[in-house]
């Protein structure tokens, strides 16, 4: 232990130890200036304090002080009742506020306690109480705020960490200061208890024991008791003025006498006029001139000051932000945050501002949340921040998604109006602006808001203007996924895991397989819209074939074999798949055309059999389309991945699935054939 802990476990235990063993004069007369003394720095502490937290300890304090008044009573009163003395100290205080007059000086004792009691510590415990419950009512807001500042860009993650634990400290505060607060309130009960039991029994004593006349037994006790009673009375008067004030220290950043000065006597000029003119007026009208006049012109003087201070401080504003212009410009660490690319970024013209402010009633930030949310709990990656900025080169509404830097896909918004699509059950015509919808490329319109009810009554599916910006956003992140799932994510990914199933991953990473290749491996599924959330099954199969072959291709095909169950529940509707097969001797000539190599396979076709494969695909898609089902194609095993990789020259739509991702259990019915 540091030798200042060892000094203040000795000072607690000193605290009891004098509660049972007497204390002579002198050490009552050090140990009762010592409590003035620390009642005098707390009072000072808490006025120059910039927040609550600042002062942290002082619930704590609050206790030790409280127990330390006590004890330092029970010590005085020990000496009073037995000696008739209690030290230089109560008896100084006890003369000077008495004056001999004993009933004057039991009143003024008994009016500093009522302050104390009915005044500071009542209103510090009701604000401790009220500013406990309000904070803790307030966390769960505080926190989105957060999250919302996070996903926006607008703080890192550290910041986000520190923010979170500043409110989890600060609602801790104000809880303990609630429960702290009793404190001071039972130690003024106690004062006015042990000042009345020393009057009562004092005057016993001094009659009975010290042979006292009443007068005499009267004069002497009253003295000491007062004496004793203000010698523990004031410093806890000024420890509940501490109270109250860290209580009532509520959206500040500096320190008490700052913020006194500041909003009284630095921003409003004219307050300090008006309040001269009326002083001066009523001290003409029959109140004592001298002190208003006086009073009026420091006011009227002060005002002129402020306005002279208001001046400068706006000239020396304009030249410091100048100088401090040019002092950003020059510095290197300027440059260096321009390399940086961010993952994903929403920029939109100066019209969508309103939406993205939540200010101004707008959700996006929100929304942008629940995007992260909803992929999360769909494929299992956790998506980077997206970045949200204001662009005055864009048209006022009109907004573009960028991925790593690249602009990837453009829309444009009409404001107050609704987007219009006919999901293809609609019946009936609507009036509106031709469109086409940014997220599935359909045909809509925009219409006012006066025709949504209309187009909804149609059976139009009708949404706001912040749900076409989510919406497209979430399938462009879901487009480019693959590409947003970095070698960090994987690290994350993987230490999630291991938490719970540590053998698996110790026997996968870095024997089996690298954290490179895993990336791999899951790229290859999030590319194919397929959730990496069952991480476990997903590493025990790289751990069952990693050691086999490291070709990753190979090993994400047999990943999603075994995810056959989700895979079948994520394509299969009521027991059946309706789907178009290869013929067997096109599957052959795949088969004989892949070639293996030390990075990798690939298929080698002749550019005019690519060529009728395809065309052959195209028409039995469209026969699936045409009576509205999705296409999907089955294959071999061995043949869905190169096929996939054939589809991909037409569309990255289509869905390959192997024979051996489909449950057993699973009806499949061919509704046509691509053949050479």
């Amino acid at each position: 232990m540091k030798f200042g802990d060892i000094v203040v476990a000795i000072g607690i235990i000193a605290i009891i130890i004098i509660i049972i063993i007497p204390v002579n004069e002198n050490i009552l007369d050090i140990l009762l200036s010592l409590n003035i003394s620390l009642a005098l720095l707390i009072l000072l502490l808490s006025m120059y304090i910039d927040n609550a937290l600042s002062f942290s300890i002082f619930p704590s304090l609050l206790l030790i002080t409280t127990m330390f008044r006590l004890s330092l009573n029970i010590s005085s009163t020990r000496m009073i009742l037995s000696k008739g003395d209690a030290g230089s100290v109560i008896e100084t205080f006890g003369g000077f506020v008495i004056q001999g007059n004993p009933v004057v000086g039991f009143i003024i004792f008994l009016i500093i306690v009522i302050i104390q009691f009915l005044v500071i510590t009542k209103g510090s415990e009701r604000v401790a109480e009220v500013a406990a419950r309000f904070t803790l009512d307030a966390m769960p807001g505080k926190q989105m705020a957060i999250d919302a500042d996070l996903n926006s860009g607008l703080i890192t993650d550290i910041e986000a960490r520190e923010r979170r634990s500043f409110i989890q400290r600060e609602a801790d505060f104000y809880g303990s200061m609630d429960g702290a607060s009793k404190f001071v309130k039972g130690d003024a009960i106690a004062g006015i208890i042990i000042t009345v039991l020393n009057i009562v029994a004092g005057f016993a004593i001094g009659m009975l024991t010290l042979d006292l006349t009443l007068v005499e037994s009267l004069a002497k006790f009253t003295t000491l008791t007062v004496g004793d009673g203000l010698v523990s009375q004031i410093p806890a008067l000024m420890i509940s003025t501490a109270t109250g004030i860290v209580v009532t220290r509520a959206a500040s950043d500096s320190n008490l006498g700052t913020d006194i000065i500041n909003q009284l006597f630095s921003t409003h000029p004219r307050v300090m006029f008006l309040i001269a003119g009326v002083l001066y007026f009523l001290g003409i009208v029959g109140l004592p001139p001298v002190p208003f006049f006086i009073l009026a012109t420091t006011f009227l003087w002060i005002g002129v000051v402020m306005m002279k201070n208001i001046k400068k401080s706006k000239e020396v504003d304009v030249d410091t932000d100048s100088e401090v212009d040019k002092e950003e410009i020059r510095k290197p660490e300027n440059v260096r945050s321009l390399l940086k690319v961010e993952d994903i970024e929403l920029e939109f013209g100066y019209g969508i501002i309103p939406l993205a402010d939540s200010n101004q009633g707008g959700d996006l930030l929100d929304r942008v949340v629940m995007i992260r949310r909803q992929i999360a709990l769909e494929l299992g990656i956790i998506v980077p921040m997206i970045r949200l900025r204001d662009n005055i080169q864009l048209n006022p509404n009109q907004y573009l998604i960028k991925i790593k830097g690249v602009e990837v896909s453009t829309g444009e918004l009409m404001f107050d109006h609704y987007l219009a699509m006919n999901p293809g059950t609609a019946n009936g015509e609507i009036d509106g602006v031709d469109t086409i919808e940014p997220a599935f490329g359909l045909p809509a319109k925009w219409i006012t808001e006066e025709q949504r009810e209309k187009a909804e009554i149609f059976g139009y599916t009708v949404v706001d203007p912040p749900s076409v910006i989510s919406t497209h956003l979430t399938e462009v992140i879901k487009r480019n996924i693959d590409e947003l799932l970095g070698r960090q994510d994987v690290k994350v990914l993987i230490d999630n895991i291991k938490e719970e199933h540590p053998a698996l991953v110790d026997e996968v990473i870095p024997s089996v397989m690298t954290i490179g290749e895993i990336q791999k491996v899951l790229s290859n599924l999030l590319k194919e819209q397929l959730s990496i959330r069952d991480m476990v099954t997903i590493l025990e199969t790289l751990a069952d074939y990693g050691a086999v072959t490291k070709d990753t291709d190979m090993l994400t095909e047999y990943v999603r074999q075994r995810l056959s169950r989700y895979i079948t529940k994520k394509y299969v509707e009521s027991n059946m798949l309706k789907v178009v097969t290869l013929d067997s001797e096109l599957e052959q000539l795949i088969m004989d055309s892949i070639n293996q190599t030390n990075t990798g396979s690939y298929l080698s076709l002749e550019p005019t059999l690519v060529q009728q494969i395809l065309n052959s695909l195209s028409k039995n898609v469209q026969k699936l389309t045409s009576i509205g089902e999705q296409p999907i194609i089955l294959t071999a095993p061995i043949v869905r991945l190169y096929f996939k990789r054939l589809t991909e020259q037409i569309t990255s739509d289509f869905i390959v699935l192997s024979y051996n991702e489909i449950d057993p259990t699973i009806e499949i019915k061919s509704l046509g054939m691509v053949k050479l």
